[in-house]
This record gives C-alpha cells, sequence and structure tokens, in this order.
C-alpha cells in the first residue's frame, strides 16, 4: 500500500499553490520595501547602486523565516477551505477520512519546511546577516568606492578636495573638473581641467588623476607670487585614506549559528552575555517548532461554518501567528535584559498557541457538528448587520424634521 494515494497528492496541489505564492508575495513586498530605504541609504553614502542589490540578496534569508511559516499556513489553510467551499470535504467525512487522515499531507509539508526553515534560520541567516553589515561597512568607510556628484565638492583623500561639472561614460569622463590639494608648510595646488579621468596604479592606496587641457596654480608660504603652469595633460596621484578592517563574526548573538549559540550559553562570560544567548537559541528552536503545530491551527480555521462563506478564519490565522511572533520577539529582548527568564519567556507563549491550535483542532475533528469558529462568525455576522443598519438608518435629525415639514406644507380649509 503507498503511502501517499492519489488524492494526497491532489490535496498536495492545493496546498503548494497558495503556499509557494504567498511565500513570494510576502518576500517580495518586504524586499521591496527595504529596497527603497537601500536606494537612499546607497546614494547618500555615495556608493554604488550595484550594492543595492547585494544588500538585497543577503537579506533573503532573513526575510524567507518570516515568510516561510504565513505561507505554510495560509497555504493549508485555502486548500482546506476550498475543500469546504466546494463541498468535497463534506464528501469525504461521508466516505469516513478521518480528520487526522487527511492531516498527513499537511504535516509532512510542515516537516519539510521547519527542515528548510531550521538551515536557514540556524546556520544561513547568520553568515548572511554577518554579509549585509559588512556591505554597509563598506559603504560608510569608502572601501566600495565613493560616487563623484556633479555639481558638489567631494572629498578624495585628507587634503583633497574635488568638484566636477559633467560626467559621462559612467563616471570615466569627467568634464569642467576643479581639484585643490593641500600640502605642508602651507603648500597648495589648484587646478582646473577641461577633461579628466581616474587610472588605477600599482599601490591600492593611490589612484591617478589625468586631466587635460587646463591650469595649475602652486601657492607656498615662501612663494612671493604664485606658480601659474598651463598643461596638456597632467597626472595627479591622490592618496586614498585608510580603511579598517570589519570586525569578525559573532560580535552579535544574530550573527551566530546554533551550536555557536549553544557554546556561547555555556561559556563563562557575563550574565548579561548568557542571557543574550540562551533567549536567542530558545527563540530560533521555537520559530522552527511553531512550524509542526501551524498545520491544525490552519485546518482548524480553514473551515467555515454551515451555510457561510465567511472568510474570518483567514484573518484570525494571520492575527494569531503575528501576535505569537511578536510575542516571542518581545520575549527574547527581555530574556535578553535581563527581566524575565529567557526559557520561559519563550516556551511559556509556544505553549499557549500550541494548546489553543490543538484544542480548535479537537473541537473541529472530535466534537459532533464541532465549529471552531462558529461562535466568532455569528458575533461578527451580527455586529456587521448592526453597522450595516447604522449606516442605512437616516439622521436623527432628519427624522425630527420631517414631520414638521410635512405639518406645515398642508393648506388651511376656507
Amino acid at each position: 500500500m503507498r503511502f501517499l494515494t492519489g488524492f494526497d497528492r491532489y490535496l498536495a496541489r492545493l496546498i503548494l499553490v497558495p503556499l509557494l505564492a504567498c511565500l513570494t508575495i510576502a518576500a517580495m513586498l518586504l524586499l521591496l520595501d527595504k529596497m527603497l530605504k537601500l536606494f537612499d541609504f546607497v546614494m547618500n553614502e555615495g556608493g554604488p547602486v550595484s550594492v543595492v542589490w547585494k544588500m538585497l540578496g543577503n537579506l533573503v534569508p532573513e526575510y524567507l523565516s518570516l515568510g516561510i511559516p504565513i505561507g505554510v499556513m495560509l497555504g493549508i489553510l485555502l486548500a482546506f477551505r476550498n475543500l469546504a467551499l466546494s463541498s468535497e470535504l463534506d464528501a469525504l467525512r461521508a466516505a469516513g477520512v478521518s480528520y487526522n487522515r487527511l492531516m498527513r499531507v499537511p504535516i509532512l509539508l510542515a516537516i519539510v519546511f521547519a527542515g528548510v526553515n531550521f538551515v536557514i534560520v540556524g546556520f544561513l541567516e547568520p553568515y548572511s546577516r554577518y554579509a549585509y553589515e559588512g556591505l554597509q561597512f563598506e559603504l560608510r568607510s569608502g572601501a566600495l568606492g565613493a560616487s563623484i556628484k556633479v555639481g558638489e565638492f567631494a572629498k578624495l583623500a585628507k587634503n583633497t578636495t574635488l568638484r566636477v561639472e559633467e560626467s559621462h561614460a559612467k563616471g570615466s569622463d569627467l568634464r569642467g573638473l576643479f581639484v585643490r590639494t593641500e600640502g605642508k608648510n602651507g603648500q597648495s595646488v589648484a587646478v582646473t581641467a577641461e577633461r579628466g579621468t581616474f587610472l588605477s596604479t600599482d599601490d591600492p592606496d593611490v589612484i591617478l588623476l589625468r586631466l587635460t587641457n587646463g591650469t595649475m596654480v602652486h601657492t607656498a608660504s615662501n612663494f612671493v607670487v604664485p606658480r601659474v603652469l598651463t598643461f596638456k595633460q597632467q597626472d595627479l596621484p591622490v592618496n586614498l585614506p585608510s580603511i579598517g578592517s570589519f570586525r569578525a563574526r559573532g560580535d552579535e548573538n544574530a550573527e551566530l549559528t546554533l551550536p555557536e549559540l549553544a557554546r556561547a550559553g555555556k561559556a563563562d562570560v557575563a550574565r548579561i552575555l548568557h542571557q543574550q544567548s540562551i533567549a536567542a537559541l530558545n527563540r530560533r528552536l521555537v520559530l522552527v517548532l511553531v512550524m509542526l503545530v501551524l498545520p491544525f491551527l490552519a485546518v482548524a480555521l480553514a473551515v467555515p461554518p454551515k451555510r457561510s462563506t465567511s472568510a474570518l478564519g483567514v484573518f484570525l490565522s494571520i492575527i494569531l501567528l503575528v501576535t505569537f511572533h511578536k510575542t516571542s520577539q518581545y520575549g527574547e529582548a527581555m530574556g535578553g535584559a535581563g527581566r524575565v527568564d529567557p526559557v520561559l519567556a519563550q516556551w511559556v507563549p509556544f505553549a499557549g498557541f500550541s494548546a489553543l491550535s490543538f484544542w480548535l483542532y479537537y473541537v473541529l475533528a472530535y466534537i459532533p457538528g464541532g465549529q471552531p469558529i462558529g461562535a466568532l462568525d455569528r458575533w461578527f455576522g451580527k455586529l456587521a448587520s448592526i453597522v450595516a443598519g447604522m449606516i442605512k438608518r437616516p439622521a436623527p435629525w432628519l427624522e425630527s424634521k420631517a414631520p414638521a415639514a410635512a405639518a406645515g406644507s398642508e393648506v388651511p380649509a376656507e
């Protein structure tokens, strides 16, 4: 007997389509929101635009770890909601197929994606976060190369200032240049040139600015008058500022893998560092294990009450998952700060979330006619009716004036 039947494969297709769609949409929305901020940050720091795509690539693991739980839950929920609304679920139940049997595919998918999330939050995300922080450091320090903004004075080095009127060929052809370099003992060189370009040298700390058709003015404290020189071509060496190396990985708990967090939690370090490591370790474990609870919550909220097409379960599932995620995040902050126990701050909300999910599933699967969200659906239906009645009802001041207006329109009898 095969473990997965034809119906299981059919159910898997029903789940995977919305699952992958929700995962992609969630990740893209998060990336698009961050992309605008990164473009603004890179432009302000004067870095190349290409670094934005590298930074977004390093954010993908973090956003996938957030999108996978939402995708798994909504994928399962929408698939079972579709079965319920099309009466296929009723037919399966009438044929003797239990909810426990129907949970086979959702649980298998949850296990697979829990493994994927374990790899992401446990190993991939720490390295990608460190790479992201490294790119930010290189942007601020100028290691990625600063872009010359047209019409503005830019610092090339400690004592060198450059202004460019026009830029062509992606910055390789500069026109209308002004360069001023200050030296020791009051010496300075000011240069204007029609055109210029940057050239690399054998020394990585020195670049060459080749100028064409210009004038150079050299002043010093011992010069009676400045020296003026016109030239067809002149090369100016520019000493680049020294750039410090980026810190080692692991200064932040978010950059540590799960084994490294476990070792840091056992190491003889300061109490606050010890608690921060334990809080981060337990939160990552909780984020992985909650994947195994989501199928039960999704199925319980997917089936609407009879003779109802309410989508209340969809919104309620999102609210519950986001609330749990924020509670876990807040618990990590409080546990790391030493205000609460870092272990209880994660596992108590997880136990509450799991208990609620299993209870809702129990009501649906084991209580005859059980509808986990039936009462909520009726309450929201009554609330909607009240709101609709208030909208349709005329304003009180109109009702009070209507009889008076009618009485005033009567013609007295002669």
